[in-house]
């Protein structure tokens, strides 16, 4: 997915999801302008969704597509690294599916590299799966293929602004509490109930 210029400019935005094995509200969250955290329990198993309702790479229309990445980071470890599996929609024909790779996974650069996927460390797997999103208010919901189940159950009230640096600081969201968080990847494989989660929009792009 390049050009003999570099990375093909490249555009996508739409609802985000994510939940986490810490407690709601998530000591990882930006609260109030103030930085977060460590996790609530040293190590951060999670899962994070994202509709992309408008995008293109190069010449490539994304619009509609579903991407899921479920990982794992411990806090004790230098830097905390991310080891991910990534799974894109598997409506993407070929040339989609590279490329919601590269944009997720940091290989394309840009925003998504700068927010989140400078901290991958290793990737397990990136696989299609049939990928189902809920993320209207009180209904957040994810499913790919039989690998990750979070099921969102209600708001979090909180009187500050709460805001996450996956889809960005920039664009605050809310807090959510789960009812089911479950991943069955291996070696990422966990199973949790009444944790947090976070919904909000996101727009990456190309430098």
């Amino acid at each position: 997915m390049t050009t003999p210029g570099g990375v093909d400019p490249w555009r996508v935005a739409g609802s985000y999801f994510e939940a986490c094995s810490c407690d709601a509200v998530c000591p990882c969250r930006v609260v109030g302008g103030r930085p977060g955290g460590r996790s609530t329990y040293g190590v951060c198993d999670f899962a994070l969704s994202w509709w992309v309702r408008d995008g293109r790479f190069g010449e490539h229309d994304l619009s509609d597509l579903k991407v899921v990445m479920a990982g794992s980071y411990n806090d004790d470890e230098d830097r905390s690294p991310w080891r991910v599996a990534l799974y894109v929609d598997d409506r993407a024909d070929d040339a989609q599916h590279t490329a919601l790779s590269d944009i997720f996974l940091g290989r394309a650069g840009g925003t998504s590299l700068r927010n989140f996927a400078a901290a991958i460390r290793e990737v397990y797997a990136v696989r299609r799966a049939t990928i189902e999103l809920e993320h209207a208010p009180t209904k957040q919901h994810i499913k790919a293929g039989t690998y990750v189940t979070v099921e969102g159950v209600e708001n979090v009230d909180v009187d500050e602004t709460v805001a996450c640096g996956i889809p960005g600081v920039d664009r605050p969201g809310q807090e959510v509490r789960t009812a089911l968080q479950k991943v069955t990847e291996p070696p990422l494989r966990w199973e949790v109930r009444g944790r947090c989660g976070f919904a909000a929009d996101f727009d990456y792009r190309s430098d």
